[in-house]
């Protein structure tokens, strides 16, 4: 990229600030967190990051003001530095050189209806599976609360199905939780990608999971998170829920 670096400015000046919020956790867990950026001319803007810790990409979507052309990696630590929540609006940083996973993403189409949960249930399986962990944790002897043991655990738990005939490992859950894709529903429901999840008929829109090809992806009104083969013949995790 050469002079002034791109400026991209959101339809909802608000997506800034959700944006924000999801680079300082990925920098949280890793200082030089990296992000893929993509936009196709449609005017969509999408984040894509593979949180550390975490056997999961991470993927927000957020409408421009402008359709652009844009596909880079850049550091996540620079993008939020050039985001400005009172404009809505962002500086893209110069492109480096992108980790393994920028490589494969999933696909922008081609998704398919896998199934749908209520929200607040999805919350409740993932706070009592951290609840699980910790409390299994704590219980083993001084002795035996090695990092292979607790990986070892950490494997069990988050590789359990949803359920619901989903297919989706908890992995993806606990990290659409950890990432704040899951946060508590406000006083005040606003409908769209940045808000709680639009009520109609009194009864909240429930999480979607949704196929294409080998990826899965649980899709919440705060972003989504995609895991590429449900966990089969993946590595071991190396993860410890927190």
């Amino acid at each position: 990229m050469s002079g002034h670096p791109p400026r991209l400015v959101f339809a909802d000046p608000g997506e800034a600030a959700e944006l924000a919020a999801l680079l300082g956790r990925l920098l949280r867990w890793e200082k030089a967190a990296a992000v893929r950026l993509r936009a196709a001319g449609d005017g969509v803007l999408g984040v894509f990051a593979r949180p550390a810790r975490f056997e999961v990409l991470a993927v927000r979507t957020a409408r421009l003001t402008e359709s652009a052309q844009l596909d880079a990696t850049v550091s996540a630590g620079e993008l939020l530095e050039g985001l400005e929540e009172a404009s809505g609006s962002a500086s893209v940083p110069a492109a480096v050189t992108g980790p393994p996973w920028a490589g494969l993403l999933p696909p922008r189409g081609g998704w398919r209806p896998v199934g749908e949960l209520p929200y607040e249930s999805v919350r409740s399986v993932a706070a009592s599976v951290v609840a699980e962990f910790r409390r299994r944790s704590e219980a083993l002897a001084p002795g035996e609360r090695s990092r292979e043991a607790l990986d070892a655990l950490a494997e069990e738990i988050w590789s359990r199905p949803l359920g619901g005939g989903t297919g989706l490992p908890l992995r993806a859950v606990h990290a659409a939780q950890a990432l704040g894709m899951l946060r508590s529903r406000g006083p005040a429901p606003v409908a769209g990608p940045q808000g709680p999840p639009p009520v109609t008929g009194g009864r909240a829109v429930a999480v979607a999971v949704l196929a294409a090809g080998s990826w899965l992806r649980l899709r919440t009104p705060y972003g989504s998170v995609a895991v590429r083969g449900s966990g089969r013949g993946r590595p071991g995790l190396s993860v410890t829920p927190l």
